[in-house]
């Protein structure tokens, strides 16, 4: 168990940017972005940092060109409302969660805006949703107190995990070791590969 205490510095694997009140206080905005009528519920970027999409509690979805700031692509998902949508590795797909209906996660081609496939499963609001940065997996939390594991192949749920508790979900960069919050004091990591073998923690002090 690896234990990483108050004060104590973690080496990055690359150079980094540290934060402090003056650099962030020199920061400066340099577009506004003006297109939904109610809260913006997530923002998402590709991969490759070109692109941005956002979900909206108006129901609407908007793509934008970083390059350019400017807006690419406007859909709509008046039926079963969006939140906490996510780019696949295609940035002409997307998959987010239901506000409305169920709590269905929703596979989308941006394209045509037509759902490719459905992630039935969680029984209450999903409140994580995250990519493998490797391949077409992904991780959902949910109010329910469980984690699924899911591929954007199948709608069938590859892997389940009831952890007691409202979690949180990420994967690391390799796409090997998912990290579990499930308390206000620890994250768990587990080793996608034994979806439910437990590998270590980290306690928070």
């Amino acid at each position: 168990m690896a234990t990483i205490r108050h004060g104590e510095h973690v080496q990055p694997r690359s150079k980094m940017i540290k934060l402090s009140d003056s650099n962030v206080k020199s920061l400066v905005m340099a577009k506004s972005i003006k297109e939904n009528t109610m809260r913006i519920n997530s923002v998402n970027f590709s991969n490759d940092g070109m692109h941005m999409i956002t979900s909206s509690d108006d129901d609407s979805i908007f793509l934008f060109d970083m390059q350019s700031g400017q807006k690419k692509k406007n859909v709509n998902s008046k039926k079963y409302g969006v939140s906490l949508i996510r780019f696949s590795h295609n940035i002409s797909n997307a998959v987010h969660c239901s506000t409305k209906v169920d709590d269905t996660i929703r596979y989308l081609s941006l394209h045509d805006n037509k759902y490719l496939r459905y992630f039935p499963g969680h029984s209450k609001k999903v409140v994580c949703l995250c990519m493998s940065p490797v391949d077409d997996v992904f991780l959902s939390s949910s109010l329910d107190k469980t984690i699924r594991l899911w591929d954007l192949r199948s709608q069938n749920c590859q892997g389940l995990m009831s952890v007691g508790a409202k979690p949180v979900a990420a994967f690391d960069p390799e796409g090997l070791i998912f990290a579990a919050g499930v308390t206000n004091k620890e994250v768990k990591l587990y080793d996608l590969r034994s979806f439910d073998k437990y590998s270590g923690s980290v306690k928070m002090h």
